[in-house]
């Protein structure tokens, strides 16, 4: 069951980002306009997932340019970093924001703006389209930033709540890249120690 939860997450993340929409008027009821808008970033954010992963097509494209044709970022990665590590992360900030302070909000808001500009940016390296990347553009970036005014309009963007929501969404996509590096070298080193000729001593003539 788990497995199948770990291979088929993003087409029930897809179907629950939609019905989030459609209930949003009656969830959002008596919401703050800023926190209402925060809100959007979680299913906006499902909905991008789609785009990005199905087919396995983000890992597939991950793992023949970042991971140079190794499996670094495999199907159990890429389910933790998207449920726990998106879905959980925005709804810890939505809760933040409702009873500690609007600026925790600047959490969700930061991991959408770092994920589209990582997608920006690999599609200028790579000079090609990756998986996620035209939701990152025509969806997180306005919404992003519409959702980063509102929050300042409040008076809630201070420095310290920019720099933790930037810090929080810069080390989670950090952490990935950190852990395939990693997995990158392991595999590499892996594969000259196979390609590497083995020369045996053998008794008799060494004269």
């Amino acid at each position: 069951m788990l497995a199948r939860l770990i291979s088929y997450w993003v087409y029930g993340g897809l179907l629950a980002g939609l019905l989030l929409l459609v209930l949003s008027p009656l969830l959002l009821a008596g919401w703050p306009g800023p926190l209402a808008a925060a809100f959007f970033l979680l299913p906006t954010y499902m909905i991008h997932q789609y785009e990005e992963h199905d087919d396995d097509r983000f890992r597939r494209f991950f793992n023949a340019t970042i991971g140079q044709g190794f499996d670094v970022l495999s199907p159990s990665v890429v389910f933790i970093t998207n449920v726990p590590g998106v879905w959980g992360v925005i709804a810890l900030s939505l809760y933040g924001a409702a009873h500690l302070g609007l600026g925790w909000a600047l959490v969700a808001v930061y991991l959408a703006l770092v994920n589209a500009f990582m997608h920006v940016v690999h599609a200028i390296v790579f000079r090609r389209y990756n998986p996620g990347l035209a939701t990152a553009v025509a969806v997180f970036l306005p919404l992003g930033f519409h959702v980063l005014h509102l929050i300042d309009e409040a008076g809630a963007g201070t420095v310290a709540s920019h720099a933790i929501g930037l810090v929080i969404a810069i080390a989670i996509h950090a952490a990935l890249l950190v852990l395939v590096r990693r997995k990158l070298a392991v595999m590499r080193r892996a594969q000259l120690g196979m390609a590497a000729p083995s020369f045996e001593t053998g008794g008799g003539n060494s004269s």
